[in-house]
């Protein structure tokens, strides 16, 4: 699809309110799983490794809910990008752990938001980007013609995207050392040079060093953030959670490791909402039989 075309849908669907996107994106995804098709089978693989105490029924009824909320983010993402800044913000009822931003303002160092492929993480982005002046990673998108519409829509809050190169990687150890505020999704497949494997779910998986390494060159603070949806297209609620303590080990190995755990702690709170389409596992760790 050109990058017009999908600016023009994006548009139309921007038209709903919030409880007929949704459910227009669970059909989506409950379509979507009847066909049966790569996303399907991913998701199960993933399910059947992480949640190996859970029978074949559980795995599916869990995947089928799974997909289904994956489609009403999908359709979430254009009233995020669309809608105007304050209409968004609106949708948000509760805050759990605003308290922990109290005291990263306290202590004056930069804030790492590690915000996984849990919930509506467009909004989660938009909630801390209306509070901080802040940066986040950016991969361009494979979609021809999109990277401008992306980058306008992301940005308009004063939000600074930041190259996934070396000087985009230096820019954000730059912006911790004076006190401010990045995103980065921990849970996405770093190149290999770039990673380290460790457990998650106790399944040895390559996982970034890049949160580890700004923590301990820049003393920042890390928490874990994701906007949970609420039932009967009620809203979102905000929670910001600590990282697991291991994150400041200068033990590198030590490091990942909670990162991993922090997410997966996230997870648990609400697992059908996570991204288990997502091919976590798709670099396997040396000797390991690839999952996919």
């Amino acid at each position: 699809m050109s990058g017009k075309f999908i600016k023009l849908l994006f548009w139309m669907i921007s038209l709903l309110d919030l409880k007929n996107a949704q459910g227009l994106g669970r059909l989506l995804g409950g379509i979507a799983w009847k066909l049966n098709g790569r996303a399907v089978d991913t998701t199960r693989k993933n399910l059947r490794v992480c949640y190996p105490e859970l029978n074949e029924e559980q795995v599916e009824a869990l995947g089928r809910h799974s997909l289904r909320e994956t489609g009403a983010t999908a359709l979430e993402i254009p009233l995020m990008w669309e809608w105007r800044t304050e209409k968004c913000l609106d949708l948000i009822r509760e805050i759990e752990g605003e308290e922990l931003l109290n005291k990263y303002h306290a202590s004056k160092q930069g804030l790492l938001l590690l915000a996984p492929h849990l919930g509506n993480w467009e909004l989660a982005g938009l909630f801390f980007a209306s509070k901080y002046k802040m940066a986040a990673l950016y991969s361009p998108p494979n979609q021809a013609g999109l990277e401008k519409y992306i980058k306008n829509v992301r940005s308009r809050n004063g939000s600074e995207l930041v190259a996934t190169d070396r000087r985009g990687i230096v820019r954000l150890f730059s912006i911790l050392k004076d006190g401010g505020v990045i995103g980065i999704l921990p849970d996405q497949v770093p190149p290999k040079e770039s990673g380290e494997v460790a457990p998650f779910f106790g399944i040895p998986t390559m996982t970034m060093t890049l949160a580890s390494k700004l923590i301990h060159k820049t003393g920042a603070t890390p928490l874990v953030t994701y906007a949970q949806r609420l039932p009967a297209a009620a809203g979102f609620k905000i929670v910001i959670r600590e990282a697991e303590p291991g994150m400041a080990s200068r033990d590198i190995a030590e490091s990942v490791a909670a990162l991993n755990l922090s997410v997966e702690k996230c997870i648990a709170d609400n697992p059908a909402q996570y991204q288990w389409e997502y091919k976590r596992f798709r670099r396997a760790a040396p000797g390991a039989t690839p999952l996919y």
